[in-house]
C-alpha cells in the first residue's frame, strides 16, 4: 500500500494576500515527503481567479511524473458557474483527474459540483471552513458523492465546528475526513474511534505545512497495521478507484441565475428566525 498525501496544493495563485493565493512551490516540500518516506501526492491549485488555468498548470506537473502525483479539479462555485461540466470533463478525460476541490473561502458549494461529481463518480473535497452544518444537506442530498471535509471541518481549530463534525463523520457513510491541519489530537483520536480509521485519510496541506510532522499525527493515533495502512493510503485510493471517464449524465445545468459571490463573512440564515 502506498503511503499517499491526499491533500496538497500546488502552483501559483492569482492574489498576494498570503502564501495560500501567491504560490505553492513544492521545492522544499518534496524533500520532506521523501524524507517521511511520502510515496504518492495529490495536488490541486492554489487559490486563484481562474481555475480552468490553475488546473492546467497542476496537470502539467502530474504528467511530468504520474507515478508520484494525482490531481483533483479545483473549481469556484460561482465564479465557475455554469461551467463545472466542461471544466471537469476536461481534467478527467485529459488530465486524468481523480476528484474535485472546492473551498467556502471562494463560495459555497452548489448542485452544480455535486451533480458533476455524481455524474463522474468523483470524490469532493470541499473545505466548509467551520460551516460543518452543511455536511448534513449535502450527505443526504447526494448520497452517491463522496466528500472529503478537511481538517475534520475546521482549519482555524474552531473546536465547537470540528466537535459538531464527528457525529456527521460517524452517521454518514458518504462523509470522510483528512488530518491535515488538525491541532486538537484528542479529536482526532475521538472521530477515528467513532467513525472509525476507514473514513479518515492523511494529508498534509503541504506545501506550507511540512508533510512529515503532520504524518506523525496519524503514527501517534497508534492504529493496528490495518487500520493504520487504510488512513496512510487505502482509503484515498477506494473514493478514486470508480472514477468515470465516460459520464453517467452528460449536461449539467447551474441551478437559477447567476447570483453575487457570497461574501465568506455572510452567514446562513433561517428565513424564520427574527430579524
Amino acid at each position: 500500500m502506498p503511503l499517499i498525501d491526499a491533500h496538497c496544493h500546488f502552483g501559483p495563485g492569482s492574489v498576494l494576500t498570503g502564501p495560500w493565493d501567491t504560490r505553492a512551490s513544492l521545492h522544499k516540500y518534496l524533500l520532506w515527503a521523501e524524507e517521511a518516506g511520502i510515496q504518492r501526492i495529490n495536488l490541486f491549485a492554489a487559490f486563484h481567479n481562474d481555475y480552468l488555468q490553475a488546473n492546467r498548470i497542476v496537470a502539467a506537473k502530474v504528467r511530468s511524473n504520474p507515478e508520484q502525483f494525482y490531481g483533483f479539479a479545483f473549481v469556484h462555485a460561482e465564479a465557475d458557474r455554469g461551467r463545472v461540466y466542461r471544466m471537469v470533463k476536461e481534467a478527467v478525460q485529459v488530465h486524468g483527474f481523480k476528484g474535485i476541490k472546492c473551498h467556502r473561502h471562494d463560495a459555497r458549494i452548489s448542485r452544480e459540483i455535486c451533480e458533476v461529481a455524481q455524474a463522474f463518480q468523483l470524490p469532493v473535497l470541499y473545505d466548509v471552513m467551520g460551516e460543518v452544518e452543511a455536511v448534513e444537506l449535502l450527505a443526504t442530498e447526494y448520497p452517491k458523492v463522496n466528500f472529503i471535509i478537511p481538517h475534520l471541518g475546521s482549519f482555524a481549530d474552531d473546536w465547537r465546528a470540528q466537535l459538531a463534525f464527528i457525529p456527521l463523520l460517524e452517521r454518514h457513510p458518504n462523509v470522510f475526513t483528512d488530518t491535515s491541519g488538525v491541532r486538537r489530537f484528542d479529536l482526532l483520536e475521538m472521530a477515528v474511534k467513532r467513525a472509525g480509521a476507514h473514513k479518515v485519510l492523511f494529508g498534509s496541506d503541504g506545501p506550507w505545512l511540512h508533510p512529515g510532522v503532520e504524518l506523525q499525527k496519524v503514527y501517534a493515533l497508534k492504529l493496528p497495521p490495518q487500520a493504520e495502512a487504510l488512513v496512510l493510503g487505502g482509503n484515498f485510493l477506494r473514493l478514486i478507484k470508480n472514477v468515470r471517464t465516460t459520464p453517467l449524465q452528460k449536461t449539467i445545468k447551474p441551478a437559477g441565475k447567476p447570483s453575487e459571490f457570497s461574501p465568506i463573512q455572510k452567514e446562513y440564515t433561517d428565513p424564520w428566525y427574527p430579524k
